[in-house]
Parts: C-alpha cells; structure tokens; sequence
C-alpha cells in the first residue's frame, strides 16, 4: 500500500485552498473589481441602487426596481448589451459593495465628496443636489442656529448629512439610522424634532406625505451625484463617462426625470435637479 507524506499532503490542500479562495485584486490593494471587459465576458452588470427610496431607487408592488437611478442604470445595461443584476445597498455600505465587488457600479443617490473620492472613483455627475431639512407642521424648523439642545436631529448613517452636521453642528443631537425606511418612520413617529437629508429626498418626503414642511430647501453648498466604481476601475470609468456623455444628445436625463420624477417633483424642479453631459449647473 503507497503511504502519504501526510505534511506534504496538508501543505497542498492550504496551497489550493488560497488559490481558489482568495478574490483576484485589480489596481489598489483596497479594491477589487471586474474590468470592462470581465463584465462584457461575463454578461452581466451588478449595480447598487435603493430598494426604498422613492422616487430615486425603490422596489414596486410587482417586485420590480423603479425610480430615476435605476431607469439609467437600465439603459447602461443596455449600451453595454449586458443583463443588469440590482443589488440593494444602504447609504452606509455603498463604499464597502464597490470595495468587496459586491457590486461594479453605484448608483445611489450617490453625493460626490473628496473624503469619498479617496476611496472610490466617481464618473461624472448626472443630479444636483443640496442638504435639506424636514419637519413636522407643528414644529416647522427653518434654522440651526437655535436649536432646542433637547431636540434630536435624524439622518442616516454614511450620508452627506451626518458628516455636515458633525462637522458645522456638533451641539445637535443626532439620532442615526441604516436606512431611509427607518428614518422616515423615525420622523413620522415623532423620534426625532426634523430630519436632514439630500433636499431632493426630504422634498420628496413632504411632497407625498401631508403634514411636512421642508423649511430648509438648502443646507450648507451645493453638490452633485454621480456614480461610483471601485478606486482603479479605469476601464468601467472610462465607459461611463463617454456613456453620460454622448446621452445629452438625446437629453436622456430630462427624459429620465420626465419617466420617474416629474410626478413628484413637477416640471418646476426639472432644470434645478437635471444634469446632462456630465455639466453641473455651475460649469459653462
């Protein structure tokens, strides 16, 4: 009978064990992602998008995703002639899906900012956008500067708010949630005195749920939201920057507005909120 060096045998089991198990690094050590061409090979695209985020990223009634970043996430599929797999993120975890390939695209509502730019890559933008602020009728909050130190502020965990109100606010009390489901019921039970947000979010909030005042439209500088891909991912980066681009021909964000956004918002948000060719409303 053949006898085993039983050493020998451990030492090549740990060997294709590391091979098969360990992800495949692209560019930085952080980031792992598929090229431009892994994702044409493969057939499929795995965007991140809000599964409760009404009108921007939401699941309907028929399980389907719907909302303004998914409509352009359809048309990315389709351009590339690939399937789109959605994949539900949180505002906390959005970095983490691009960082783990979870996911080789973001788009969700995603605010470009330089801490963020340091860990992801960000094509260019497609939405204008401000922080705002929401608030009960009772209690319409139309300032900071004198905030009731009993009062807590709500926001969600990982967002653009947060770290404003950290930073310019620290006297105010925040109350931090994962998701946007849990911070409009948070508001809505009374946890919490007002809730800040993206405007585009906590207008829409007040525009579908009576008994609301957005009395802050706009906290703090104007921003802009873009999609994000893992640090590195020049080739995918590449490909959506051309793509955003080449739809101002057709205005394509203006029809995506018209398609998901229009019955909330009206025409009279449309040119304020839309962004075609990757040109915020303050570039020539």
């Amino acid at each position: 009978m053949r006898k085993f060096d039983v050493k020998k045998v451990i030492a090549a089991a740990t060997v294709l064990a590391t091979v098969f198990t360990v992800p495949a690094y692209a560019g930085s050590e952080d980031a792992v992602y598929r090229t431009l061409d892994e994702i044409k090979e493969d057939g499929t695209i795995n965007i991140g998008v809000f599964s409760d985020k009404n009108p921007f990223g939401y699941v309907d009634e028929n399980g389907e995703y719907q909302g303004y970043d998914v409509y352009f996430a359809n048309r990315i599929g389709e351009d590339l002639g690939v399937d789109v797999n959605f994949v539900s993120t949180e505002a906390a975890n959005r970095i983490e899906y691009l960082q783990t390939g979870k996911v080789d695209v973001i788009l969700a509502n995603f605010t470009v900012t330089e801490e963020r730019a340091e860990e992801v890559d960000f094509a260019l933008p497609y939405m204008n956008v401000a922080l705002g602020v929401v608030s009960p009728d009772s209690n319409v909050i139309e300032s900071l500067d004198d905030w009731n130190s009993d009062d807590q502020m709500i926001v969600i965990s990982g967002t653009t708010a947060e770290t404003f109100l950290i930073e310019n606010y620290p006297d105010i009390p925040l109350q931090k949630y994962d998701s946007y489901a849990t911070a409009k019921n948070a508001l809505e039970n009374g946890n919490g005195a007002a809730w800040a947000n993206d405007n585009t979010e906590v207008i829409a909030f007040a525009l579908q749920n009576e008994g609301y005042t957005v009395g802050i439209p706009e906290l703090g500088n104007k921003d802009t939201i873009a999609p994000a891909v893992s640090k590195g991912n020049e080739t995918l980066l590449n490909w959506i920057n051309e793509e955003i681009k080449g739809l101002a021909d057709e205005e394509f964000f203006h029809a995506d507005y018209d398609a998901t956004l229009v019955d909330t918002y009206g025409d009279e948000y449309k040119e304020e909120l839309v962004v075609e060719g990757g040109k915020a409303t303050d570039e020539n």
